[in-house]
């Protein structure tokens, strides 16, 4: 890739906002040495990018394609590593109560997702612990870990539904319920 990162960050900088990645297919050029930390923190050439906007900047030309990231602009796609999420919500906003709760995450670049038919939530259980990852879904694919502070938030406007005939630990978000963990196994989880 000609120019490197500031290269890129000149050809990315003619968007505002998410791009329409979704809409583009340029060739691949290969691989830049970007990483996204588990924590939601980006490196360059394994030094962290202190740089907030360039942060921010990359993030909006983000594209996730058979499992695999890239950064992709109308000309080229450039492939980078991903530890887990490439976005990290990092704040929570809690409006109203039960099951018409809204929840909102500010995510580390800055970005606001309200929980809803298009953002969902979603758990999983952490290899090796049985502890609970929580996600929240940003867009076309891409997903933002919610930090352990804010799952001890959420676990604290838990409740248990039943699900199909199951008991399940969970909180209600603008009308829909996204279930945690199974209530028996919800003991010690957290």
């Amino acid at each position: 890739m000609a120019g490197g990162l500031d290269g890129l960050a000149k050809e990315v900088k003619k968007f505002r906002g998410a791009a329409p990645v979704h809409l583009w297919n340029p060739p691949y050029c290969g691989d830049l040495d970007i990483r996204i930390a588990a924590d939601g923190t980006w490196f360059y050439m394994k030094t962290p990018i202190g740089r907030l906007p360039l942060v921010k900047l990359f993030s909006s030309v983000l594209k996730r394609e058979d499992g695999r990231y890239f950064l992709v602009t109308p000309v080229e796609k450039i492939g980078i590593v991903v530890d887990d999420a490439p976005f990290a919500a990092v704040e929570l906003r809690v409006e109203g109560e039960g099951r018409e709760r809204r929840l909102s995450f500010g995510t580390q670049v800055e970005e606001w997702i309200e929980v809803g038919p298009d953002h969902a939530l979603r758990f999983e259980k952490e290899a090796g612990t049985d502890g609970v990852k929580p996600y929240v879904h940003v867009r076309r694919d891409l997903w933002a870990r919610v930090s352990r502070a804010l799952l001890h938030d959420l676990a604290d406007i838990g409740e248990v539904v039943p699900v199909e005939g199951i008991d399940w630990f969970g909180v209600y978000a603008s009308g829909t319920f996204y279930p945690m963990v199974r209530a028996d196994e919800l003991e010690g989880l957290m």
